[in-house]
């Protein structure tokens, strides 16, 4: 029976017997209900799921990341924990508005470059597409400034607040590009780089008309799928089991919307085809996600239908209808029609490719929580009345949004790192470990402290691998095996950990919970070892291995995905390099030990270089203990090589912040001292008249050369008389100490500490 939750629409839950085979007891946070619906598969523990992946315009950046490991390790979960046999099925959007201009901008701005511009002439074109740039954002600001109307939407309030901090973003990146032409003037290549996307967009509103050639889009396309492709690879994230590509679907398409229009649920318009969403909407639900969209807004249709569809107004019926087929204008690829040249829209694809292989009905549907509305439901709509049925998605879940600096990451508004990028700073296991502890269906900041939370839980882990690792190469079948009451304490700990993990797996797949479960597994694991005096090693082996399965699941740990027979070698490859490390570990400690008691800091340096470099090269981390006995883990090289080179430059952050303080303090003593020995280099007559004392006093004198009167020619008082023969004594003997210490050669002593200082400060501006 259908049931109706949170605002939305009838939903079908799928039959739902408590010892159906599917029925694993998992509940799902379904953006059908806004409800976690206990999941269940139409067909025993077969999983249809189809995911949207990404529109290759562009390189990916961590917003995609966000989008592609989270829908990975719902998957795996789904897989490996759970036990379905899901078919997983990704789109890839080779056909849209973005890829066009990208391709005809890359193209078109590659011909102007041709042309060997002078830098004058250059200068003239950017400044042209900056003025035209800079009205196109000041338009746009008085238009966000435009009050509301009373009653609208509160989405549409919320939409507004969102344009307006875009706007203002774009705004402040424009400034900062007129910054840098500012310093390019002159220099064509300078200018060519600061001023690149301001041209491009110029240009492509002149010339994108002429741009006819179709390999240009098809070859832009697949230049940024194997760009996407491996980034996911570097990511580790599980190869699809059908990847899609809407270019090779283009005749389904058409017949696809041959046979929507045939059932009167689409319209052809002056050579574009739209989907009827008020004729839909007579015998189904629409829209299901985000019902509050009954009403499309201004930024739902221009999110529906692109950036080139300024020509689509006044060709539909209403204004929610959207585009399954759009007439191609020159400058855009096309394919033929029964409405003449054109292109598929964009939510057609995922509805005529997820058909294809899923049929008319699927179980999981994923997507980032910004597809909703338009796309999602627009998905579901044209799909529904495709196939004539109520529901085409059971269950469809969203990821949530990756956040930098309080708005969603976006090319548009240039505030994203890109996947490759960020994979020079930190390893795929520390990002998926970041995702692991943030929710999966909400919004997340992507940020030095959440990247710092994931590095210091890996360093956890790591370490607490390595202690076990260590134990279990002792030959411990000659220590005693009988469980005391702090070994069954420690089992009950693993039990209760285990029933948590499986708890919040099947609550929506609460991973943060899980992370913390095993966290929290791993210090009581600690208690036990630091409490006992000899930790049991089979005890410590089943608790690893339990945390290593779960991180498995995860996709943290790899091996999961490896075909074929593991080979003895590979497996014991560990204790192959054992006893050459223990014996090498051991004559360190030695040494080391023997340089302690012997002060000796040359030796000491080498033993600590050997440990964070040589062995850090090899892939071994060396760990210095209180008892003077080391303790090696074999880690990955280049995860280790990163680690030691941030502590080798925090260490030389500090190193510089100490050696900056000093210089400061050094600096500011000299230029102390220097003051009077510069004032000593005045010649007596002119003392009173040069350096410090320039227009300070009259020109009358007492019988000792001393000024009697102020620059205003009033008498001095007799506390400033006393001064000025304070100052002069002093004077006196400065320039007396002066002579003695300079053997005669005032001017080239002074001259000689000026250069020191000068050195000072030319070191301290190199470190700052």
């Amino acid at each position: 029976d259908p049931v109706a939750k949170n605002g939305h629409p009838k939903w079908y839950p799928p039959a739902a017997d408590a010892n159906a085979i599917g029925n694993t007891g998992l509940r799902l946070y379904n953006s059908l209900t806004d409800d976690k619906d206990l999941f269940v598969p139409r067909n025993g523990k077969k999983v249809g799921m189809y995911v949207c992946g990404p529109t290759v315009y562009n390189v990916s950046h961590m917003g995609h990341a966000r989008a592609s490991l989270t829908f990975d390790i719902l998957r795996r979960v789904l897989e490996d924990y759970f036990g379905y046999s899901v078919l997983y099925q990704v789109n890839i959007t080779d056909i849209d508005d973005k890829i066009i201009l990208h391709a005809r901008r890359n193209k078109l701005f590659a011909d102007y470059k041709a042309k060997n511009k002078s830098a004058s002439d250059l200068q003239a074109d950017i400044e042209k597409a900056l003025a035209s740039q800079k009205a196109k954002l000041e338009e746009k600001a008085r238009e966000l400034a435009e009050p509301l109307p009373a009653g609208v939407q509160k989405r549409v309030v919320e939409e507004r607040e969102t344009l307006i901090k875009e706007n203002a973003l774009k705004q402040t990146q424009l400034g900062e590009t007129v910054s840098k032409l500012e310093a390019a003037k002159g220099n064509v290549e300078a200018l060519y780089a600061a001023g690149s996307d301001l041209l491009k967009e110029m240009i492509d509103k002149e010339l994108g008309h002429t741009v006819t050639d179709q390999a240009i889009f098809e070859e832009h396309a697949r230049r940024f799928e194997m760009s996407w492709l491996e980034d996911m690879w570097a990511l580790k994230v599980r190869d699809a089991d059908v990847l899609t590509r809407v270019t090779e679907y283009v005749p389904d398409v058409v017949d696809f919307i041959e046979k929507t229009v045939g059932k009167g649920f689409a319209y052809a318009s002056n050579g574009s085809v739209y989907f009827d969403t008020q004729h839909f909407k007579k015998t189904h639900d629409y829209p299901k996600l985000v019902p509050a969209a009954g009403q499309a807004t201004a930024a739902d249709i221009a999110e529906g239908e692109g950036a080139l569809a300024s020509e689509m107004t006044g060709e539909k019926r209403h204004q929610n209808d959207f585009a399954l087929w759009k007439k191609s204008k020159a400058g855009e690829p096309s394919w033929p029609s029964p409405w003449g040249p054109g292109r598929p829209g964009w939510h057609i694809e995922c509805s005529v490719m997820a058909s294809d292989v899923l049929g008319d009905c699927m179980d999981i549907h994923g997507g980032g929580s910004d597809l909703k509305f338009p796309h999602h439901d627009n998905e579901m709509a044209q799909s529904e009345a495709y196939h004539g049925c109520q529901q085409w998605v059971n269950y469809f879940i969203h990821a949530g949004h990756l956040h930098i600096k309080g708005l969603k990451m976006s090319k548009s508004l240039k505030n994203f790192i890109t996947i490759k990028q960020a994979l020079e700073m930190y390893t795929a296991r520390q990002m998926r470990l970041m995702f692991l502890n943030q929710r999966w269906d909400k919004a997340m900041d992507f940020s030095d402290q959440t990247m710092d939370a994931a590095k210091s839980l890996e360093a956890k882990l790591n370490n607490f691998f390595g202690e076990v690792k260590a134990i279990l190469r002792k030959d411990w079948t000659k220590t005693r095996q009988r469980w005391t009451p702090a070994e069954s304490a420690l089992q009950k700990a693993l039990e209760k950990t285990q029933d948590e993990v499986h708890e919040r797996l099947c609550d929506n797949v609460d991973t943060p919970e899980v992370m913390r479960a095993l966290s929290d597994l791993v210090t009581e694991t600690y208690k036990y070892m630091k409490q006992t005096e000899t930790p049991q090693a089979l005890i410590l082996q089943r608790v690893a291995q339990y945390i290593c399965k779960v991180l498995k699941i995860f996709g943290v740990i790899e091996g999961m995905d490896d075909i074929g027979f593991t080979s003895a070698a590979a497996a014991s490859g560990e204790q192959a390099v054992a006893p050459y490390l223990d014996a090498f570990t051991d004559f360190r400690d030695a040494v080391r030990t023997d340089a302690m008691a012997k002060k000796n800091t040359d030796v000491l340096k080498l033993c600590d270089s050997v440990r964070d470099v040589t062995m850090v090269q090899l892939g071994v981390r060396l760990e210095d203990k209180p008892t003077g006995k080391a303790v090696w883990k074999l880690e990955d090289a280049e995860a280790l090589k990163k680690e030691q080179a941030e502590k080798d430059n925090a260490a030389n952050a500090k190193d510089s912040a100490k050696r900056k303080n000093k210089l400061q303090q050094d600096i500011k003593k000299m230029e102390k001292d220097l003051g009077p020995l510069r004032q000593a280099l005045i010649p007596e007559d002119q003392y009173w008249t040069a350096g410090a004392n320039a227009n300070k006093y009259g020109a009358e004198r007492d019988d000792s050369g001393l000024p009697t009167t102020d620059a205003k020619g009033e008498a001095l008082s007799k506390k400033a008389a006393k001064g000025v023969k304070a100052e002069w004594d002093t004077f006196q003997k400065t320039r007396a100490t002066l002579a003695e210490q300079s053997g005669g050669k005032p001017d080239e002593f002074v001259k000689e500490r000026e250069s020191e200082l000068a050195k000072l400060q030319q070191e301290l501006e190199s470190l700052s």
